[in-house]
């Protein structure tokens, strides 16, 4: 049987910006994750020229330390600072 990986699965707190976007921690990272997409998705924030674009709303941008838009990968560079 293959195990999971417990640094993953691990609640961490989130920081009150983040906590704007997916709720009160904690919240493993996976979880924190996957309401990041609800909420884009959602809010219909991905670029629709290039998908791999988030273009932030207010909340997102405190998220992203002000930026308007930012690629999916260093979306997770970003939100990984907002969990302790």
């Amino acid at each position: 049987m293959a195990k999971t990986n417990s640094a993953f699965m691990k609640p961490l707190n989130v920081s009150p910006e983040l906590a704007a976007v997916v709720g009160k921690g904690p919240l493993p990272r996976s979880e924190v994750v996957k309401k990041l997409w609800v909420y884009i998705k959602g809010k219909n924030l991905q670029d629709p020229k290039n998908k791999r674009n988030i273009v932030a709303d207010e909340n997102l941008k405190k998220v992203f330390g002000g930026k308007a838009v930012v690629d999916m990968f260093e979306m997770t560079k970003l939100v990984s600072k907002h969990l302790s």
